[in-house]
């Protein structure tokens, strides 16, 4: 079992960054794909940005992009989301999730699929 913990949330200004953080305890992530979702009030989950097990590859949402820069930290065991000109419509609770596969499964990830294991979620709110 892999228990993902987020953090790194908050209230933030419009123009202004944050950085989210996910923690592993259980196994390492080193072989896992690694990616994070956002869910906005009222909305559905969304793919937010993803990274493969050797960051080799990243994946994000046209939202993301530009904006967000996923990262992994493998002495840490950790992976991170760099989120900068943050705009309100950025909030949501933002949720990190790994894939077994270790593979970037972008299409699984937009369409919901594809995540093995999920942490809890950490709460971004973005005033105007």
């Amino acid at each position: 079992q892999v228990q993902l913990v987020e953090s790194g949330g908050g209230l933030v200004q419009a123009g202004g960054s944050l950085r989210l953080s996910c923690a592993a305890s259980g196994r390492t992530l080193s072989t896992y794909a690694m990616g994070w979702f956002r869910q906005a009030p009222g909305k559905e989950r969304e793919f937010v940005a993803a990274i493969s097990w050797n960051s080799g590859y990243t994946a994000y949402a046209d939202s993301a992009k530009g904006r967000f820069t996923i990262s992994r930290d493998y002495a840490k065991n950790t992976v991170c989301l760099q989120m900068n000109s943050l705009k309100p419509e950025d909030t949501a609770v933002y949720y990190c999730a790994a894939d077994q596969t270790g593979l970037l499964g972008y299409s699984d990830y937009v369409l919901g699929y594809g995540m093995d294991y999920w942490g809890k979620g950490t709460l971004v709110t973005v005033s105007s």
